[in-house]
C-alpha cells in the first residue's frame, strides 16, 4: 500500500514538472516577441506627400538661426542656399512644392552638410491638412519653397496645417526659410496670386484694376520683417517694374498703409539675416521700393491709366547689384535707404501709364 502511494506521488510530481516547464517555455516566447531589437531605429510612418529623400532617415535636432531668402527665379544661387545651410546647423532640409519633381534633393544636399533633404509635393487641401506632412515641416531646420504657381500655394496651403507649420518655423523655431520665383512671391505678408493669369506691366499701368491684379493682405504667411511688404521676381528680365509699382499703388489705396516691396532679378537672391539686414547674392540686382502715405496716386481709377507723380518723387527706390559672396547692405526692418550701403538711390514715378526713373 505504501508503495502504491509513493508511485502515485511520483507520477503527480512528474506531471506538475511537465506543465510547469511548458508554461515557462510559453512565457519566454511571449517575452521574446514583445521586445524588438533596441538598436533598430523606430519604424517611420510614411509621409503621403513625400516624393523623395536623400540622407539620414532618422530626424535630428540642431541649433538654428533665422534667415530669409527671396530668390528671383531661373538658375538658383548656390551661395544663397549655402547661406541657409550654415544657419540650419546641419539639420534636416524640407522642400515644398505643388508640382514638379524631387530634383532639389541632390542639388541642395551636395551644397553643404545636412542630415537630409526631402521634397514634399503638397497639391491638395487634404495633403496640406495631413498631420504627418505638417510634422515633417515642423521638424525641418531649413525650409525652401520651390517655384511653380503661387495661386496653387494659396489655394492648397492657406488656412491649413501646412500654413501653421511654416509659420511655426518662421516665428517660433526660427529656421532659415527661402523661396524662389513663386515660392518667393508668397513670403511677403502682402502677395500677388496670379490666379487669373500673370499681369504685365503694360496691362497694370494702363488699368490698375485689371482683373489679373489679384492681391491679398495678411492672410497667409507671417515672415519676420515682411509685414506690409510684397515681393516680385524675374524682375527686370520680364519687365515687371511697372506692375510692382502698380501693386504698391493698389495696396496703399485699398488698405491705407505704407507699402514696401522687393523686386528680385533672375539668378539673384536677397538674404535677410536675423536682425533684418539684407545682402544681395548672385549675378543681377534687387530693388527695394517704399511708398509714402502722404503721396497718394493722383489718378487710380478702374479702366484709366495710372498717374503717380508727386513732382517726380512718388516712390523711393534703392538698387543693389549682387555678387557671389553677397553685396550691399539694406535694413529691411526700417526700410531706410539713407542707411543703406553698396547701391544706388532713385526716384520712380508714373505719368499717364508710363513708369519713369531718375537718380536721387
Amino acid at each position: 500500500m505504501i508503495q502504491n502511494i509513493i508511485t502515485r506521488f511520483v507520477k503527480t510530481l512528474l506531471v506538475f514538472c511537465l506543465v510547469f516547464c511548458i508554461g515557462c517555455s510559453k512565457s519566454d516566447a511571449n517575452i521574446s516577441n514583445d521586445h524588438s531589437n533596441p538598436n533598430e531605429p523606430p519604424m517611420q510612418i510614411e509621409n503621403p506627400a513625400s516624393i523623395g529623400k536623400v540622407g539620414n532617415n532618422v530626424n535630428i535636432e540642431t541649433d538654428t538661426e533665422f534667415g530669409l531668402v527671396i530668390m528671383g527665379g531661373s538658375t538658383d544661387v548656390d551661395t544663397a542656399i549655402q547661406w541657409m545651410i550654415e544657419r540650419s546647423g546641419g539639420g534636416d532640409a524640407v522642400i515644398l512644392r505643388a508640382s514638379g519633381t524631387d530634383a532639389y534633393n541632390n542639388y541642395i544636399y551636395g551644397l553643404g552638410t545636412l542630415n537630409s533633404v526631402e521634397t514634399l509635393l503638397i497639391d491638395s487641401k487634404s495633403l496640406a491638412n495631413n498631420e504627418k506632412v505638417a510634422e515633417t515641416i515642423r521638424n525641418a531646420e531649413l525650409l525652401f519653397i520651390a517655384g511653380g504657381d503661387q495661386s496653387n500655394y494659396k489655394d492648397f496651403w492657406r488656412n491649413t496645417k501646412t500654413e501653421e507649420a511654416i509659420n511655426y518655423l518662421l516665428n517660433i523655431k526660427k529656421v532659415p526659410v527661402g523661396g524662389t520665383s513663386a515660392g518667393a512671391a508668397i513670403l511677403g505678408n502682402l502677395y500677388y496670386s496670379g490666379e487669373n493669369g500673370s499681369v504685365t506691366s503694360e496691362q497694370a499701368l494702363s488699368n490698375p484694376f485689371h482683373n489679373r491684379i489679384t492681391l491679398y493682405a495678411n492672410d497667409f504667411l507671417e515672415a519676420p520683417y515682411m509685414d506690409n511688404l510684397i515681393a516680385d521676381q524675374h524682375f527686370t528680365q520680364r519687365d515687371r517694374n511697372g506692375r510692382l509699382v502698380t501693386f504698391l499703388a493698389r495696396l496703399m489705396t485699398d488698405h491705407a498703409i505704407e507699402v514696401k516691396a522687393i523686386g528680385v532679378d533672375e539668378r539673384t537672391a536677397v538674404c535677410i539675416d536675423k536682425n533684418g539686414m539684407a545682402k544681395v547674392y548672385g549675378s543681377n540686382s534687387a530693388y527695394f521700393l517704399k511708398s509714402d502715405l502722404s503721396k497718394q496716386p493722383e489718378m487710380i481709377i478702374h479702366g484709366q491709366k495710372l498717374t503717380w507723380n508727386h513732382h517726380e518723387k512718388a516712390i523711393a527706390t534703392y538698387r543693389i547689384g549682387g555678387s557671389t559672396n553677397g553685396n550691399g547692405l539694406f535694413n529691411v526692418a526700417t526700410f531706410d535707404a539713407s542707411t543703406a550701403e553698396g547701391g544706388s538711390s532713385y526716384w520712380w514715378w508714373v505719368e499717364d501709364g508710363v513708369l519713369k526713373t531718375k537718380y536721387k
